[in-house]
């Protein structure tokens, strides 16, 4: 149905950036809320950053004004800017989004990417 292909992720160390991107395909009518969280090892999933089909976004203390989260509609894509990368960053990044499908209900689901590994070396 949908499928979300995540790419970007690799080894930086402190003080570095990476660029992650995440595009969405498939059976897709439109795509509101768009978003990436992470999850460290021994850790639960977190919120990183989201962002809405009009351009609000959020961000998860940690990160502020360090991320930067994006997207194309056009192709069905978000991205995430990661600059000043710390080691406390490390983790699997996954996309997630709020797709409503083109079906005949409209209907509405979330899928996950199926994660990038961000390495962040001291």
């Amino acid at each position: 149905q949908v499928r979300l292909v995540e790419s970007g992720g690799g080894s930086v160390q402190a003080g570095g950036s990476l660029r992650l991107s995440c595009a969405a395909s498939g059976n897709i009518y439109s795509i509101n809320v768009m978003g990436w969280y992470r999850q460290a090892p021994g850790k639960q999933r977190e919120l990183v950053t989201t962002i809405t089909s009009g351009g609000s976004t959020n961000y998860a203390d940690p990160v502020k004004g360090r991320f930067t989260i994006s997207r194309d509609d056009a192709k069905n894509t978000v991205y995430l800017q990661m600059n000043s990368l710390r080691p406390e960053d490390t983790a699997v990044y996954y996309c997630n989004a709020e797709i409503e499908l083109d079906d005949p209900w409209r209907s509405r689901r979330s899928f996950w990417g199926q994660g990038t590994q961000v390495t962040v070396s001291s």
